[in-house]
């Protein structure tokens, strides 16, 4: 058995970018890794030193097995991010907390009913998206202009019915041309920065674990940076935990600011193929943790 187990999902294999990147820096640490799909019932989680969640990308849809698979796991061994986190984390209305503290987030409505969808919906003029709160990979995300709020309102119906709150964001139309900024954390200290293209056309996203997206290497800006670490001394204080790792993902608001749109907790990709030393400081944050 390996020292750390990366859990992944069967999906996922060969698909993760981050992962053969990080095996070969924990080697470098003397730890040896490999990846286990987190639903696989033969894996024995607590044989490993510690276990750490990556490309779980399948959970969506089975939340709750996958929480309580966190929960087994962490009665066995180190489970990075720890479960209270991941089931804190898994349900977007987190982002209600956070912008309830000040913090600036992109502008939502919820909808928890039927009979909020409307009202939800008309917030804004122009374009809108419609998410559920528990998602990943961009699954069940959709951009509707105003001529399309018939659909919205079917989309938005049909996430309800699966079970799950519903989230209506105005679409930022600096997007188009700025995309997004990630910043990624190890160990609580900020680690590097990321550009992403933007996503949505209007169109529902095809069949599969994740949406294909642009991503390149990107210097984050001091107003990001300060935005970043501000969100994470929240996650600190809100969690009482030092995260393993943490994805803070920002978009331009219309006066160019940064607003926070997602702070990825559970299983986002890092992009360690951005910045040469990144791999190098996640597997130092991971021998730290193990000791």
């Amino acid at each position: 058995m390996p020292d750390v187990l990366l859990a992944s999902c069967a999906e996922a294999a060969g698909r993760d970018e981050d992962e053969p990147l990080l095996v070969a820096a924990l080697a470098a640490e003397g730890l040896t890794a490999s990846a286990a799909d987190w639903a696989d019932p033969t894996v024995d989680w607590s044989a490993a030193t510690a276990v750490v969640v990556r490309s779980t990308w399948d959970y969506a849809p089975r939340r709750d097995e996958f929480l309580a698979w966190a929960r087994r796991v962490e009665e066995g061994t180190r489970l990075a991010n720890p479960a209270a986190v991941l089931a804190w984390n898994t349900d977007k209305r987190y982002l209600r907390e956070l912008a309830g503290a000040g913090v600036p987030v992109v502008p939502t409505a919820w909808a928890e009913g039927p009979g909020d969808v409307d009202g939800a919906l008309s917030r804004w003029p122009g374009d809108v998206v419609v998410k559920p709160v528990v998602s990943a990979g961009a699954r069940d995300t959709v951009r509707f202009p105003p001529e399309r709020r018939a659909g919205a309102r079917e989309l938005a119906e049909g996430i309800l019915a699966s079970g799950r709150a519903v989230m209506v964001q105005p679409y930022l139309a600096r997007l188009d041309a700025e995309g997004e900024t990630g910043l990624v954390y190890v160990g609580g200290v900020y680690s590097h920065a990321f550009g992403k293209g933007a996503l949505l056309a209007g169109e529902a996203l095809g069949p599969g674990l994740f949406a294909e997206e642009t991503i390149t290497a990107r210097t984050a800006g001091p107003e990001q940076r300060a935005l970043g670490d501000r969100v994470l001394a929240w996650v600190r204080e809100r969690t009482g935990e030092t995260p393993l790792y943490a994805r803070v993902d920002l978009v331009p608001g219309d006066d160019g600011a940064p607003q926070v749109i997602e702070v990825e907790l559970t299983e986002p990709s890092l992009f360690l193929t951005t910045d040469d030393g990144a791999a190098a400081r996640f597997a130092a944050a991971i021998r730290s943790r193990i000791g």
